[in-house]
């Protein structure tokens, strides 16, 4: 599910793109650095170690501003900053939490990997410390993190996928509104074939773009409640996961993408963005990066973009204001000095969050920050995660990561043909048996 675009916007965009050979000696060494003792400094400082991922500008610039405007109000702390790119992050993390020792504060995306250090005792429980900030807070925000009521982390970004429409291609089709209905949606993708329009750009070669109608179709049938069950049992042979496949065929069958989707990356240039961003498909299901990719590897099409919720599906335990999507966020070691849930706290008031959002292009987490979100696609994107009413973080994330490349691998199976709706719901349990 992960989206490989240039783009500062990509689902990943804080991930990076440095190579491990560009990390510095910093980013390698052990928690606590060699220039603290016992979690001082020589000056008698408390070191907190803040192990980040923001290797891109503007992140990159914007981390460390912050981190020394609170060491300008807290003279006896010094935040030492550990930035690693996306995959070295992991490596390390994955060999740190084996050790079970982890950074004072470290990136998260929440879900099953936050739970396994939680499980093992080593992350702090914030609901208290943080309680005030988290109070203003988007509460979509703050789901990927929490746990049987407690919070083990504080967001600094959020993101979330719907549809993207081209309402130039809509009006020449004769389509007046977005489809609120799955049924309205497959009636919108026949009206706009009927103009000679192509309905739905996709990448097919990725796999995890056609991911995202399965998972949605899930969501929308089960609830957020249901793929929290069908998780924890290990079982997605329900009923409602089939039908969310069954539903997904139907869509298939009306050959709404575009031609040689099937061989179609993401972000090149006959990819499903510039696809898009071309004007040669009317529709694509992406994250709040998707406008930015389709001008990166497109022309993109102004003004003309729009963009609307995943619709509903008749019977569907799940509402329309569910959302799917992810961000990041901060996480506490067990044991950190007080000074890192401090640091928390003042990197995620509403003034330093939009400090976030005006210079770092990040969609709000504080509710008082919308103020400073300009642009209007991300404000569409922010405005749908305001009102939603449940969440379900990307599921390569919330699941163990076999489990998410399963669910990719078998739904682009079945967009191909060679699945059906039945062994694609028998594949993702096995696997997740097998966890």
């Amino acid at each position: 599910m992960r989206a490989t675009a240039p783009s500062t916007f990509s689902r990943r965009r804080f991930l990076g793109t440095a190579s491990a050979a560009g990390l510095g000696a910093a980013a390698l060494t052990a928690c606590g650095g060699s220039d603290s003792d016992g979690g001082k400094d020589s000056s008698g400082r408390t070191v907190v170690e803040w192990w980040n991922i923001q290797t891109t500008e503007p992140s990159k610039s914007i981390w460390p501003e912050r981190a020394k405007a609170f060491e300008a109000k807290n003279p006896k702390v010094r935040i030492k900053l550990v930035t690693l790119e996306n995959d070295a992050y992991k490596s390390k993390m994955t060999a740190l939490t084996s050790s079970g020792k982890l950074p004072d504060i470290y990136h998260t995306w929440g879900g099953g990997v936050l739970k396994q250090q939680i499980d093992a005792g080593l992350v702090e429980d914030l609901s208290e410390p943080v309680k005030t900030t988290l109070d203003t807070m988007v509460p979509a925000s703050v789901k990927p993190y929490q746990f049987d009521g407690k919070t083990y982390a504080m967001p600094f970004d959020i993101g979330a996928v719907g549809f993207w429409y081209n309402k130039a291609l809509f009006k020449k089709a004769g389509i007046s509104a977005p489809p609120t209905t799955w049924d309205d949606y497959l009636d919108t993708v026949k009206k706009l074939k009927s103009a000679g329009i192509t309905p739905i750009a996709l990448a097919g070669k990725e796999k995890w773009p056609g991911m995202y109608f399965w998972s949605y179709l899930s969501m929308r049938i089960a609830g957020v409640d249901g793929m929290q069950k069908a998780a924890d049992a290990k079982d997605f042979t329900g009923d409602d996961f089939v039908k969310a496949g069954e539903h997904l065929k139907e869509l298939v069958a009306l050959k709404p993408f575009q031609k040689g989707f099937l061989g179609a990356a993401y972000s090149t240039p006959n990819g499903e963005a510039a696809t898009m961003g071309n004007g040669k498909a009317a529709m694509e299901l992406m994250g709040q990066w998707a406008p930015v990719v389709q001008a990166d590897a497109g022309k993109g099409i102004g003004k003309d973009l729009g963009f609307f919720s995943f619709p509903s599906v008749a019977g569907g335990q799940g509402a329309v204001t569910d959302v799917f999507g992810g961000g990041g966020g901060y996480a506490v070691r067990k044991g950190a000095p007080k000074a890192a849930v401090d640091f928390l706290n003042f990197f995620m008031t509403a003034e330093s969050d939009r400090i976030l959002v005006s210079k770092a292009n990040m969609i709000p987490v504080v509710k008082d920050a919308t103020s400073a979100l300009t642009d209007p696609n991300l404000t569409a994107v922010s405005d749908m995660l305001g009102k939603s009413t449940g969440f379900q973080l990307y599921l390569d994330q919330a699941y163990p990561p076999a489990v998410g490349q399963e669910i990719n691998d078998s739904t682009a199976a079945l967009i191909a043909g060679s699945k059906s709706p039945e062994q694609v719901a028998r594949s993702v349990t096995q696997v997740a048996k097998s966890q």
